[in-house]
């Protein structure tokens, strides 16, 4: 128990709702099986005489029942899991490195106003007690719950004003990709979903291609690593700013009169053909950097031009899509 931290970390929390959220169309036809066992047997009647009448809509809209043919059973309807996948997000954004530096400021500086507060009542206590304006005693007598109050209150204050000096040096966590995906339903959710797993990947290929291999020194590899790494974190902020457009463009059209959406919606379609041409651009930058890391034990040459092209080309790319956002 003394080597656990105190802090909660939700990220099995997450995984396991994933999970459960996969598997709520199975829990939601066990659930009405065991509601058709406890029904009266009028009930059950009416139940049955409703699924044989749906049966019969169905085979004159020539959709055939599996159960009563012998074929096999009809699939069963989607399940709208759009509130369950918003819950998740909020989960993640909440765990995130830098809501969880926010929380810790926050709540130390709530907690340094209080023992502060506190420590000018005890003094003020002292104070009134020495002068006998409050309780039986005065003088050194009547301050001494004061002043023991000060003493304890004041040693919280300045704990916690140290833990605020410390936390405030301390450069906040960068904000984890994943947290800041665009709201389900918005076009820009599935390009940045992929973006998301297309930056983890590139970090882990050059990674690898920063490390010297074989013994050989770093920056041997014939090409700067880091120019590449350095133009897909300025392709990533620019398809990211590019998808904020497209997020408020939704919002107008969801907002405007009918007769005027027409146009948005143009626009939006405009924006996610954007959005996946800089995706394909970024995904040949990764598909260059596997081949090179692929190549890295023999040094293969062409492997190294084709990630220095695509690293030009994306560049350029960036350009354009940070002119459009």
């Amino acid at each position: 128990m003394a080597g656990k931290s105190g802090r909660r970390d939700f990220s099995e929390l997450t995984a396991k709702l994933g999970k459960h959220v996969e598997r709520l169309p199975d829990y939601a036809q066990k659930a009405q099986e065991k509601v058709q066992k406890y029904l009266p047997p009028e009930d059950q009647r009416a139940s049955g005489s409703a699924d044989r009448a749906s049966d019969r809509d169905g085979d004159r809209t020539g959709r055939s029942d599996g159960a009563r043919t012998g074929g096999p059973p009809a699939p069963r309807p989607k399940v709208d899991l759009t509130v369950v996948t918003d819950v998740r997000d909020k989960l993640a954004a909440w765990n995130s490195p830098e809501a969880k530096h926010a929380r810790r400021v926050r709540w130390t500086r709530r907690a340094f106003t209080l023992w502060a507060m506190l420590t000018l009542l005890a003094v003020l206590w002292a104070v009134a007690g020495y002068f006998g304006v409050i309780g039986a005693y005065e003088g050194v007598e009547g301050a001494l719950t004061g002043a023991a109050g000060t003493v304890v209150f004041g040693a919280l204050a300045v704990s916690s004003g140290t833990k605020l000096r410390r936390l405030g040096k301390v450069e906040p966590p960068r904000p984890d990709p994943a947290s800041m995906l665009p709201p389900t339903g918005s076009a820009a959710r599935a390009p940045m979903e992929k973006l998301v797993d297309s930056e983890r990947t590139l970090t882990d290929l050059l990674d690898q291609l920063a490390t010297p291999q074989h013994g050989a020194p770093s920056g041997a590899t014939g090409f700067d690593v880091e120019d590449a790494r350095a133009t897909a974190m300025d392709a990533s902020a620019a398809l990211r700013g590019l998808a904020a457009r497209l997020e408020s463009i939704e919002r107008a059209r969801d907002a405007a009169p009918a007769r005027e959406r027409d146009g948005l919606d143009s626009a939006v379609t405009a924006l996610r053909e954007q959005l996946d041409e800089g995706l394909e651009g970024y995904g040949a930058l990764v598909a260059a950097a596997g081949r090179a890391v692929a190549a890295s034990s023999d040094g293969a040459s062409p492997a190294k031009d084709a990630l220095t092209d695509a690293t030009d080309r994306l560049a350029g790319l960036a350009v354009a899509l940070r002119e459009l956002s």
